[in-house]
């Protein structure tokens, strides 16, 4: 079924493909790629394995899938980065989008992780295109901010890479955070304390001296 002529699927093979790639999700984020096996996510989608086989043939395909979808929703909030807007507002909104994902996609953020400790192997060639291309339109943009005087000039690949680093860390790090803040402060707030921190430590950092 995957990668066949372009046909409109049917409304139950959408539902069914949806139904293998949450469950999916599910498995890979728990056991990654390699400890993960089509059984088990055939058992999780509550399918046999021949069906499961009808949609993906085999287990990468579900992988590439998932994490191309993947892909697309973290890189939204960098796609929204408008250049018309205010460079510090544009920015804070930029930050609080990625704490909030954190927040949301705690899975998601595990099976991408995973993939980059291992070199990417099967995501690499969307790194070096899709998300490059996106990075390079940004990089443009934070620069012609950095050249009118509305930020601080500083490196606009580090700074997005920093924005990137502080708020996953949310995500990939959570209970090490919720250990160490405690109970009083290791509750849901911890995600709108984070927030407000690096709004401040960004916003403060790139707005203009003198």
């Amino acid at each position: 079924m995957e990668g066949s002529a372009a046909r409109p699927r049917t409304r139950i093979q959408t539902e069914k493909r949806d139904t293998i790639l949450e469950a999916a999700l599910e498995v890979f984020s728990t056991h990654g790629f390699r400890g993960s096996t089509i059984d088990q996510i055939a058992a999780a989608a509550g399918m046999s394995k021949p069906n499961l086989l009808y949609y993906f043939r085999r287990k990468e395909d579900i992988f590439t899938t998932l994490i191309q979808r993947l892909l697309d929703t973290w890189l939204a909030p960098l796609r929204e980065l408008d250049d018309e807007g205010d460079p510090l507002t544009e920015l804070r909104s930029y930050i609080r989008r990625k704490i909030e994902m954190a927040r949301d996609y705690p899975r998601e953020s595990r099976i991408f992780a995973n993939e980059i400790l291992q070199g990417a192997p099967r995501i690499l060639p969307m790194l070096e295109g899709e998300l490059k291309q996106l990075v390079d339109e940004k990089a443009v943009i934070i620069r012609g901010w950095m050249r009118s005087g509305r930020i601080a000039r500083t490196d606009p690949y580090h700074l997005i890479f920093s924005i990137w680093a502080t708020t996953q860390h949310y995500a990939d790090f959570d209970v090490q955070v919720r250990a160490v803040l405690g109970p009083d402060r290791g509750g849901e707030g911890r995600f709108e304390d984070a927030a407000r921190f690096l709004e401040q430590l960004f916003v403060e950092g790139l707005r203009p001296k003198g």
